[in-house]
């Protein structure tokens, strides 16, 4: 499986991410050609090469005939890459962009969707910008994309509405469940058109993970950006076709130490701890400073609802200080299926690599019901239902 990772140090817009696609192997002329499908006219695409801060890139340009310019709404829009000639993957996903587009612009500014005109979006620029992204994910093949939390720069930007603040608001309102923050760069770093790229095609929002790049491409921005190189940087890298069915994530590990509270509190904290979305809690018996015994205290939270774990560890335990890290995660696809037993239903979880069955556990709870229904030894019961299993085989 072929993974692309958008590294958003410097934010992200549609000629950036067009750029970088080029620098990655998307041919010029074969992207020109395919543009012409969409049977508009008054522009003329440019490349260069440049740099940032030393940083070589592809700037990424259409140059467009102001005089045969037109706004337009979605459906003239929808319209257009309708009638085109390009294939269906990428038809689909340029009117998924768009349609995200049109909703942040609606809501930002209390329309109806069919009433928003796309200036600056909807012109010619912007139309090839989306479709190009649209043409350069097709032709590398490209299956999954993830990305950095993007940097959205801070300050104000203008538009046809007038001053706006960064990120400006149909930006904001696509940024909804998507990670985000700001160095203090006084830019507009991630643009509508950019951001919607964003939301329509990465999967997963993570630091750099583990991987090995073949490819690296840098797509520049528009203009110098003191003290930063304005890029955005494209890693392609190669999944392996077994490992690639494999469910990676990366969590947070939240941890502190505590000697000095009764054992009695720990029940409540665990069930506290689930209650507010935490993946996981154990914990570890340790020996502190003085021989002191103590108790390492565990938790396993996505990054979402890690500031959730943290005020719960300092309001129910006497922690003066917690630690915490990212891990890379990986898992088995699971399956949940009924198992037909001598002793009754079993809810049994299937580990699965792609199609492979590598692991087949019964499930606890539809243990304790049978061997409290039955009156049986809870570990006879688990001893035949594994016995069963096992002689099974095949699932």
């Amino acid at each position: 499986m072929k993974i692309a990772y958008l590294d958003c140090f410097s934010g992200i817009s549609g000629d950036m991410m067009v750029g970088a696609l080029i620098d990655l192997g998307l041919d010029f002329r074969y992207l020109e050609k395919e543009l012409k499908k969409l049977n508009i006219s008054g522009y003329k695409l440019e490349i260069a090469k440049v740099k940032r801060n030393g940083i070589k890139g592809v700037k990424f340009d259409v140059k467009v005939d102001l005089a045969k310019q037109h706004h337009r709404n979605l459906k003239i829009i929808n319209n257009i890459i309708d009638k085109s000639r390009l294939n269906k993957e990428i038809k689909t996903l340029s009117k998924v962009i768009f349609n995200k587009i049109a909703e942040a612009e609606a809501k930002a500014h209390g329309v109806k969707v069919k009433d928003v005109h796309f200036h600056e979006v909807g012109a010619v620029d912007s139309i090839i910008d989306v479709v190009a992204t649209s043409i350069g994910i097709n032709y590398l093949g490209i299956e999954k994309v993830i990305s950095s939390p993007l940097n959205v720069g801070c300050g104000f930007v203008k538009t046809e509405h007038g001053l706006l603040p960064v990120p400006a608001p149909a930006t904001a309102e696509i940024l909804k469940g998507i990670p985000f923050y700001n160095n203090n760069i006084r830019a507009e770093l991630v643009t509508p058109t950019g951001a919607a790229i964003v939301a329509a095609v990465v999967k997963d929002f993570i630091s750099l993970p583990e991987m090995r790049a073949e490819k690296i491409g840098y797509g520049a921005g528009s203009r110098e950006i003191e003290g930063m190189p304005n890029l955005l940087r494209i890693f392609l890298a190669e999944e392996d076709g077994e490992s690639s069915h494999y469910d990676k994530d990366r969590i947070m590990v939240i941890e502190t130490n505590i000697d000095d509270i009764s054992p009695q509190v720990y029940e409540e904290l665990m069930e506290n701890i689930f209650k507010i979305g935490a993946l996981d809690i154990f914990l570890t018996p340790i020996i502190m400073k003085k021989n002191r015994p103590a108790i390492k205290i565990s938790v396993l939270s996505d990054p979402e609802t890690a500031i959730k774990v943290y005020d719960l560890l300092f309001r129910e335990t006497s922690t003066f200080g917690i630690r915490s890290y990212e891990a890379f995660r990986c898992k088995l696809e699971r399956e949940i299926k009924k198992f037909k037993s001598s002793l009754g239903n079993v809810e049994v979880k299937l580990g699965k690599s792609g199609s492979k069955v590598l692991k087949v556990a019964p499930e606890y709870e539809s243990l304790k019901k049978i061997s409290r229904d039955k009156k049986i030894p809870f570990i006879e019961v688990l001893k035949r239902v594994e016995a069963e299993i096992r002689k099974k085989g095949k699932w």
